[in-house]
């Protein structure tokens, strides 16, 4: 609710308030140490949430990272299609293979093993049964809810798996992720779908290999569909 959202807000600001005073605390005692800068307000750069006692991470982007790049790295394809998956991720699996990048918001790269191309994951630059290794990581989601800029669709999600099967080639390989759980939309973050309804979104795909994490970190590699009903995670799959 929008009340709890308030409450929410107020709360991480009221805890804020020990970081920033143990801020200026540090501040004031680096510039009397000697050889110290000299520093103004101006020189400000707070960072008041890093002094934890452990590594921070997302443990769905962490794990679904290095599951794909060693799934792409194992096939020893030459050649590899992802639509919209993290570029830092993505950037990483140029190193290995030449991949092509299909995404709604396009940038520019001197990478000479990188061609970003701009599209729709609706409705992509290649022929039917076309690509024969193809990734798209944590992007079907969010498709149709317009948090990128794309068009609004209540079927985003199920278009875009349709999309992606279209054109993967006959024996080719579609490394694949998603939230899966409770199936509900977070408007407009994200939605949320049961584990079968993903796999009926792909009917006309053989699904090859399912791993995930859940919300808690846990990494479950190669398990079984029905494990996944008792957790809210990340869903990966591998289909031909």
């Amino acid at each position: 609710s929008i009340k709890k959202q308030i409450h929410l807000i107020i709360d991480l600001k009221l805890r804020n308030i020990p970081r920033l005073i143990n801020f200026y605390s540090s501040y004031r005692k680096y510039t009397h140490l000697t050889n110290a800068e000299k520093l103004s307000i101006s020189d400000f750069y707070p960072h008041i949430a890093d002094n934890t006692p452990t590594t921070p991470f997302d443990a769905h982007y962490f794990y679904q990272g290095i599951w794909a790049f060693r799934k792409i790295k194992e096939s020893g394809v030459k050649s590899h299609v992802d639509v919209g998956s993290e570029i830092r991720w993505v950037g990483l699996l140029s190193t290995i293979t030449n991949v092509i990048l299909i995404d709604i918001r396009s940038f520019e790269t001197d990478l000479k093993d990188l061609i970003v191309k701009k599209g729709d994951i609706l409705n992509m630059p290649f022929k039917d049964d076309s690509v024969n290794s193809l990734s798209c990581l944590h992007v079907a989601e969010h498709v149709g809810l317009g948090r990128y800029g794309d068009k609004l669709d209540p079927e985003g999600t199920k278009k875009a798996c349709g999309e992606l099967s279209r054109i993967l080639a006959v024996n080719g390989n579609l490394y694949f992720s998603v939230p899966v759980g409770e199936q509900k939309t977070y408007f407009n973050a994200h939605r949320v779908h049961s584990p079968r309804t993903i796999i009926e979104y792909f009917k006309d795909l053989k699904l090859i290999k399912l791993s995930g994490v859940t919300d808690s970190g846990r990494f479950m590699e190669n398990t079984d569909i029905d494990v996944f009903g008792e957790f809210k995670l990340c869903l990966w799959i591998v289909l031909v």
